[in-house]
């Protein structure tokens, strides 16, 4: 259910200029999910959500773009805990994750900063990796092998 939740933020802010962590909250409301001030206020520390100036002069949420952020845990975790299964074909690897979880698992993956990935495109429950060139595709497969092998491990 948080995935889900945190993949509707990532939708939501998005698509409207969301000020405020009360709209947010609405926002989720309307969209089915029974979410606290504390629920809201923990997955913008999660998502590392960042209050930037929008065209209209006023503040919303948007996702940091800060190339000196360090890559965060949280991304990997929530790629390592959605994502069921991958494969890959010539430059592009399809990607497929648990149901609502698609663009968390795009946004985790562009967040943690692999070499080689040209851009994600994400579904509901799968994500497509274009990579730069055929001949980096397995060095790509490699670290999520890596990543969901310490998954298995931690269990």
């Amino acid at each position: 259910m948080r995935y889900s939740r945190q993949n509707k933020i990532l939708e939501l802010i998005s698509k409207y200029e969301i000020e405020t962590q009360d709209k947010l909250a609405a926002m989720l409301r309307k969209e089915g999910f029974e979410v606290t001030q504390a629920t809201i206020s923990r997955d913008i520390k999660e998502l590392q959500l960042i209050k930037t100036l929008s065209s209209s002069g006023k503040y919303k949420y948007a996702v940091s773009k800060r190339s000196d952020a360090p890559i965060s845990d949280r991304f990997i975790k929530i790629f390592k805990e959605t994502v069921l299964s991958f494969n890959a074909v010539n430059n592009l690897i399809l990607i497929k994750t648990l149901s609502g979880c698609g663009s968390a698992a795009a946004e985790a993956v562009d967040n943690i900063g692999v070499e080689h990935i040209a851009g994600t495109v994400a579904g509901d429950n799968t994500m497509l990796i274009v990579v730069d060139d055929e001949k980096n595709v397995d060095e790509i497969l490699g670290l999520f092998n890596k990543m969901l092998t310490a998954k298995k491990q931690e269990n």
